[in-house]
């Protein structure tokens, strides 16, 4: 039997805790702009449209950065009308007028821009200090506003910066504060290479909070780096946080900071959340199968410790069920 027909995991809720939380999904994105390999086109629309039918509602689809920079990614244009039609927010990456300016003529409707915390990743992510990036952003964001497209605003680096060491979490305030001044509607905290700790967490949540920024203006995004992505989300969502960032099978990293791994796999996020009773309203059999089967076609296992032990136990079920003669047969069919 699946663990979901044994009723796993049994739902314990924990006080004080969001009764639902929305999964801000970045694999087709943040995941696949990583891979060495490009991933043909209607292969990355197939994933997107199995993680809508998983019932995932928040997407981020592509960027819409010079294919010099991103080349997984440069196949934007040709992507976005192939989902389009979905009845998901399918955010995409912009990261100036030119990219606003593609995104409209395609009818995107929620975009993202990307700043860093910190001086060296500026630097190596968009080639400027963190102010000069701020103004660069100020029209892109304007303009989305006067189209009444929703903006979202990434902050790279802010737990801690493979050239920097630790990040002062006044500093990380400062460069959030500039974002939502400018007119993002939403603020996502990147802890780009998975050195954060749930205190560290709770920490820069409440200074945000000190300084104006609401709760429920912001969203968390973790990697793994150490094993501390679960941790971290609990922490925040034990602050009141509702929107958390995590990557189908757990693809991705950061190709500007080397040792930025994989994000929080998606899958082991939403088996966390059942756990504590707390809705997501994904189908977790659905979205497992659909991140094996991305891993079937990046050529390599999930990263995720939940798509490993669900795909294994449904493999031991088709085996315990199957007839040996047949066995053959099927292997090839599949």
């Amino acid at each position: 039997m699946t663990a979901e027909e044994l009723g796993l995991p049994m739902a314990v809720p924990a006080m004080d805790l969001p009764a639902r939380v929305t999964i801000h999904e970045v694999g087709a994105r943040d995941g696949l702009q990583n891979e060495k390999a490009t991933v043909p086109t209607p292969v990355k629309a197939q994933f997107i449209r199995r993680l809508a039918d998983a019932g995932l509602t928040t997407i981020e689809a592509t960027s819409f950065v010079h294919p010099k920079w991103v080349p997984q990614l440069a196949d934007a244009e040709q992507l976005f009308p192939l989902v389009s039609d979905l009845p998901v927010a399918l955010p995409v990456l912009v990261p100036n007028q030119r990219g606003l300016d593609r995104a409209l003529v395609l009818g995107a409707r929620r975009v993202a821009v990307f700043a860093s915390a910190t001086e060296s990743f500026a630097k190596a992510n968009l080639n400027r200090t963190v102010d000069e990036a701020l103004a660069m952003f100020e029209p892109v964001v304007r303009r989305a506003k006067d189209e009444r497209m929703q903006v979202r605003g990434y902050l790279s680096m802010c737990f801690g910066d493979p050239w920097e060491g630790p990040v002062p979490v006044h500093q990380v305030v400062r460069v959030s504060k500039a974002l939502m001044d400018l007119g993002c509607d939403e603020l996502s905290l990147g802890d780009t290479i998975g050195v954060a700790t749930p205190g560290h967490v709770l920490d820069l949540l409440s200074e945000l909070n000190e300084e104006g920024v609401p709760t429920s203006a912001i969203g968390v995004h973790f990697h793994d780096t150490y094993g501390q992505a679960l941790a971290n989300t609990l922490a925040a969502l034990q602050h009141g946080v509702t929107t958390i960032d995590a990557s189908a099978g757990g693809l991705g990293g950061c190709p500007y900071a080397k040792s930025a791994t994989g994000n929080l796999a998606t899958e082991d996020l939403v088996w966390m959340l059942r756990g504590l009773g707390i809705d997501t309203g994904v189908d977790l059999g659905r979205l497992t199968a659909t991140s094996a089967w991305m891993a079937d076609r990046l050529g390599r296992p999930s990263p995720s410790r939940t798509v490993r032990a669900l795909s294994h136990k449904d493999s031991e079920g088709s085996k315990t069920s199957e007839d040996p003669k047949d066995s053959e047969d099927s292997h090839k069919e599949r």
